[in-house]
């Protein structure tokens, strides 16, 4: 895959890391209940929400590398799934997508 199709990609899935961000900062139901996070996968117009719980989701974001993806999302061409959680899995991306994602971290 052509290094600027991996920077789209990783582009596109910052986006929704963003977008969870600012969901993390919002009201939280409490360490113990589930909140829905958007899936931060690349793929134009996906809307699928993921229920985990905020623990869970800074277990993610502790790496700028890795996204929070529905099962079946996942772009092997450019990232490696590391970790399995029924519906949702992390994913982490490698070579210029994963330097673009360092790059667009909002942690950083």
């Amino acid at each position: 895959m052509d290094e600027s199709l991996q920077q789209r990609l990783a582009t596109n899935e910052a986006t929704f890391r963003d977008v969870n961000e600012a969901l993390e900062r919002g009201r939280w139901p409490g360490e113990e209940g589930t909140v829905a996070f958007r899936c931060e996968c690349a793929r134009l117009g996906c809307t699928r929400l993921i229920e985990m719980t905020p623990p869970e989701y800074e277990s993610v974001r502790a790496h700028p590398r890795r996204f929070l993806v529905a099962v079946g999302h996942d772009i092997p061409a450019v990232e490696t799934v590391v970790e399995v959680h029924g519906d949702w899995v992390v994913v982490e991306k490698r070579e210029a997508a994963g330097r673009m994602a360092e790059a667009t971290d909002p942690r950083s």
